[in-house]
């Protein structure tokens, strides 16, 4: 059980737990059909003659709203949800594992004479709605490096502890930790890096480079791992087993035998069960950037 309650919190968490992901249906129909209107007279007075309505319905008591904006469940909710004492705590534990994290990245970058910029975690409820475009919670969780901020249905980790036998809170922590990885890659360049050289490349290439990037990110999140573990002592014994086993729980070739597929290596683009564990150990081990050059070869 990691020792976590005492740590900072940051306050770069967006939470957004219980909100939908945005206007949508009519609502975003009409609001984007207003400038149409307004560039012709006759436009004009039919917007005049819908503010005068709508402004004499709110005097009345009627709220036409929700029509206008399609329904109340395609509108952003104005006020935050209630939100259980589990709940809560787990949004804590989020905010101060990602303070830890940002702790560990701005020493290293400090050390190579550069600056670390911060990304915001957004914590959503089912969909949300990023600079990488619209997704789902079956994604899992994400970074988005158009807006350099990272995305987690926390559901996500119910389906880590019950549908891949993965508990634990540093199981948790290194899911964060992951994706933290992916903006720290973004900081440094390697992230275009790779996406310009997996252009004009068949998919299977581009599989390849996808699974350096994942387990260099893995890589990181050790890196992060080892800060933790010695120089603020919040791991205790069994934690580092626990990230071990939700690395390998969310291997490439485990994942396909459990949808009942065959293994099709080719296809990975994350990293074998045993690739992700051996390069989260790297990092753990050595706490070193240096250990995770991942695209001088991947282990087999």
């Amino acid at each position: 059980m990691m020792r976590w309650k005492s740590g900072r919190k940051s306050t770069n968490v967006d939470d957004r737990r219980g909100q939908s992901a945005g206007i949508g249906g009519m609502g975003s129909g009409l609001l984007n059909f207003i400038p149409m209107l307004v560039r012709t007279k006759t436009g004009r007075i039919m917007l005049l003659i819908g503010v005068v309505v709508f402004v004499g319905s709110r005097m009345l008591g009627i709220d036409l709203l929700p029509l206008i904006l399609g329904g109340s469940e395609s509108t952003t909710s104005s006020a935050p949800p209630e939100l259980s004492p589990a709940e809560k705590e787990m949004g804590d534990f989020v905010a101060v594992v990602l303070a830890d994290t940002e702790d560990t990245w701005k020493a290293i970058f400090q050390q190579a004479g550069g600056v670390y910029r911060e990304p915001t975690l957004v914590l959503f409820t089912s969909r949300v709605n990023s600079a990488c475009g619209m997704a789902t919670a079956a994604v899992g969780p994400f970074y988005c490096p158009g807006d350099q901020r990272l995305y987690i249905d926390l559901s996500f980790f119910q389906d880590l502890k019950n549908r891949h036998d993965a508990p634990g809170d540093f199981a948790q922590a290194y899911v964060i930790a992951h994706e933290v990885g992916h903006h720290v890659q973004t900081l440094m360049g390697i992230s275009e890096e790779v996406r310009q050289a997996g252009r004009g490349r068949s998919q299977a290439e581009v599989n390849a480079l996808s699974v350096k990037q994942e387990l260099q990110a893995d890589c990181f999140a050790g890196v992060w791992g080892h800060a933790a573990n010695t120089e603020r002592q919040i791991l205790d014994p069994g934690d580092l087993e626990e990230a071990l086993n939700a690395a390998t729980a969310i291997g490439d070739d485990r994942l396909q035998q459990e949808a009942g597929r065959g293994v099709v290596p080719d296809s990975f683009t994350h990293g074998s069960s045993a690739q992700r564990v051996e390069w989260f150990r790297r990092g753990f081990e050595s706490g070193e950037v240096a250990s995770c050059d991942t695209f001088a070869g991947i282990p087999d």
